[in-house]
């Protein structure tokens, strides 16, 4: 089954990115695949300290993958699976396509804001796009829900 990558974060893109994977799936027969990654540097404290962080920021990211795994399931009978990494989300993105041979496509949210560009994310892996065993498709951050709907 291929299965759709999607990234997870706090960006206010990712919301269209996972709409983008969902729907494919559903289309397709594929999965989804959630990937979050939670930065290194947030745990440089104590270790204690930091073991308590670490946990915190994956029950944070728990949460906020069940709001969408629920609209997945209900809406589009698509059941994905979360995957939670620690370390640079580029490189971390990228171990985890080659390491997977069911990943048929990464799905990237692009920012709307036109100053700031798409996001660093995609201008990051927009660089390795050639090299990655798998296409990268970048959703419009502003694309609206009819519209990428209608796309799907």
């Amino acid at each position: 089954m291929r299965k759709f990558l999607v990234v997870l974060d706090d960006s206010t893109e990712c919301l269209n990115a996972m709409r983008f994977a969902a729907l494919r799936a559903a289309h397709t027969g594929g999965g989804v695949t959630v990937l979050s990654v939670i930065p290194p540097d947030e745990f440089n404290h104590w270790i204690g300290v930091g073991d308590i962080m670490r946990e915190e920021a994956r029950e944070r990211i728990e949460v906020h993958f069940e709001v969408f795994a629920k609209w997945m399931r209900d809406k589009q009978n698509v059941d994905p699976e979360l995957v939670i990494r620690e370390g640079v989300a580029a490189d971390e993105i990228i171990k985890y396509v080659i390491e997977d041979p069911d990943v048929g496509v990464l799905v990237l949210g692009a920012s709307a804001d036109n100053k700031k560009g798409p996001g660093p994310l995609v201008t990051q892996l927009s660089r390795s796009a050639g090299t990655l065993p798998v296409p990268i498709t970048i959703v419009p951050g502003d694309l609206s829900k009819d519209r990428l709907e209608a796309i799907t």
